[in-house]
């Protein structure tokens, strides 16, 4: 999988021209310079509406932006006219599919200052995003949204999901085997060590997660400087009987102010390589001392955590969408994809922004593979076939980049009116998206 270095894609100057005309710069923040790299940590960390980060903060953020394509804007008339009101950062990262992997263009860090909104900025460095990975040529774009409400607009539609547990100990009881492996405590640096190792070596199991970075784990471990509570994380790693390490965690626990016995665990990170491995890390936690609730998020939908419980009733659980995909190349993406059925049904696909935008033929084959040849739409070289007559399914950009990765049906979306078309094509679509298990990004970026 070929993937292109970020920081030598040009700047979009649709979006550098329509922010210059509101007296706005559009530019690029050089990660070796030492002060305007701090400047766009410290506009982020506003953004997200968290505390001034302190020095030790910022140094330990530095690392992670290390190789990205970071992007500020900046407003000369701002008494901090050194940070940026608006920001956002990217990068080339491998997402698994299914049947294999895609490079994805990953979207994080956008912000737009409080004072600066309802001035375009958003949309000028979002579409500016996109216009520059269709120019690199990577096929596709995604994002974990803090807000649920901003990119439908620019074509991205949520694709994986991720739950929320909160268990009850003192009723869960445990209902699962007795593992024969061993628990062993780890130091932080260890725990983050182990954490990215076990990500590498189980992500392109699971469709839709992406490759992890060093920071992210120092993160999650709190062995980054500066990190909130970073002092009370632990880390505990899992040998399989054979010795191999097999699974990781990371949590901290909070003590109650009512019943010290009762204290909460709660689980930042936990990577099982085998259900083994998943299940003596979750016993670890619930049958932990002093503990009286277990919490977990980022966690598969299709958890069995239920299942190894003597009352599943202790466990609660929430669901909420996690990871946001935007097709830009269509024929590219489905080539990538394995089917489940054969297919062969015409879309006529709505995207605003032109990338997608067109009818299309979806083929899948018995052998799996599959293709979209443009039928008609901007820039097609058949587009007079196209004329609404054969059409099947007429969908948008972003529901049919929900329905990509298969944790979505085309059912649904028709009944809830955001997919229109034949009921035959809707359901050979659903059989032949169809996957195994359920699509699962373990991580925010």
């Amino acid at each position: 999988m070929i993937q292109p270095d970020v920081r030598t894609v040009e700047l979009d100057r649709n979006s550098r021209e329509r922010l210059r005309a509101g007296g706005l710069d559009y530019r690029r923040v050089d990660p070796s310079d030492e002060a305007a790299l701090d400047g766009f940590i410290r506009s982020i960390a506003r953004g997200f509406i968290e505390g001034e980060p302190t020095e030790q903060m910022v140094a330990g953020s530095r690392p992670g932006q290390v190789g990205r394509r970071l992007i500020g804007v900046y407003d000369e008339a701002s008494p901090q006219a050194e940070r940026p009101v608006a920001t956002v950062g990217s990068w080339v990262a491998p997402v698994t599919v299914p049947g294999g992997e895609l490079p994805m263009w990953a979207v994080s860090e956008v912000t737009v200052a409080p004072t600066h909104r309802r001035r375009g900025i958003a949309r000028a460095m979002l579409e500016g995003e996109l216009r520059a990975a269709a120019s690199a040529g990577v096929p596709i774009a995604g994002l974990t949204a803090s807000e649920a409400t901003i990119y439908g607009r620019y074509g991205f539609g949520p694709a994986t999901w991720q739950s929320r547990w909160t268990v009850d100990t003192r009723r869960a009881g445990w209902a699962g085997a007795e593992p024969e492996g061993a628990l062993h405590y780890l130091g932080q640096e260890a725990a983050a060590e182990a954490l990215g190792r076990l990500h590498e070596r189980t992500r392109r199991t699971r469709i839709g997660d992406i490759e992890g970075w060093p920071v992210r784990w120092r993160q999650l471990s709190g062995a980054k400087p500066g990190e909130p509570h970073g002092e009370s994380v632990r880390g505990v790693r899992y040998l399989d009987a054979a010795g191999e390490l097999r699974g990781a965690m990371v949590y901290r626990i909070a003590e109650s102010d009512d019943d010290w016995a009762r204290s909460r665990l709660e689980i930042r990170h936990l990577i099982g390589e085998t259900p083994e491995a998943r299940a003596a890390l979750w016993r670890f936690a619930l049958q932990h001392d002093l503990v009286g609730t277990v919490t977990a998020g980022f966690r598969p939908v299709d958890e069995p955590l239920p299942w190894l419980l003597d009352d599943a009733r202790a466990a609660t659980r929430t669901i909420e969408d996690h990871g946001w995909l935007r097709i830009l190349d269509l024929p590219a993406v489905f080539a990538a994809r394995r089917f489940a059925a054969p297919l062969d049904v015409v879309l006529r696909v709505a995207d605003p922004l032109g990338f997608a935008d067109g009818v299309w033929r979806v083929e899948a084959r018995a052998d799996g593979s599959g293709r979209a040849t443009p039928l008609g739409g901007a820039g097609a070289p058949h587009a007079s076939e196209a004329d609404g007559s054969g059409v099947d399914i007429e969908i948008g950009v972003a529901e049919l980049s929900s329905l990509y990765l298969g944790g979505v049906s085309a059912r649904s979306l028709a009944e809830a009116g955001r997919l229109r078309g034949d009921t035959s094509a809707t359901r050979r679509l659903d059989a032949a998206l169809r996957i195994e298990g359920e699509p699962f990004l373990s991580i925010m970026y």
